[in-house]
């Protein structure tokens, strides 16, 4: 799978998560993924927060500084009207990638 396929798989994920929290922080959404995913997905914080900053960037979350729950600052990520349509266009792109690879599969 191409770097910009799983970069998208990536903002994919964390853009499903943030639309189901109104905000989330970064470790959250970690362990939302793998809880949702029933563990057999894993999300390394060296690729979780450069995404989260050229999500940013995009325009398609904003972060706020915050305290957690346990009384530590962190920065906490929400979706904005962008991100929703962004997410919509990552949905679509992903179900025609499944419909590609199981075409494939298929096929072999």
């Amino acid at each position: 799978m191409a770097r910009n396929d799983l970069q998208g798989s990536l903002d994919l994920l964390v853009l499903k998560t943030l639309s189901q929290a109104r905000e989330m922080h970064g470790y959250g959404i970690v362990l939302h993924i793998q809880h949702a995913s029933d563990e057999l997905l894993s999300v390394e914080e060296g690729s979780l927060y450069p995404a989260l900053h050229r999500m940013e960037q995009s325009g398609w979350i904003r972060s706020e500084w915050k305290l957690t729950e346990t009384n530590r600052k962190a920065k906490y990520y929400r979706l904005t009207p962008l991100g929703r349509k962004q997410l919509l266009e990552a949905e679509k792109s992903f179900e025609q990638l499944v419909k590609g690879v199981n075409a494939v599969l298929r096929y072999a």
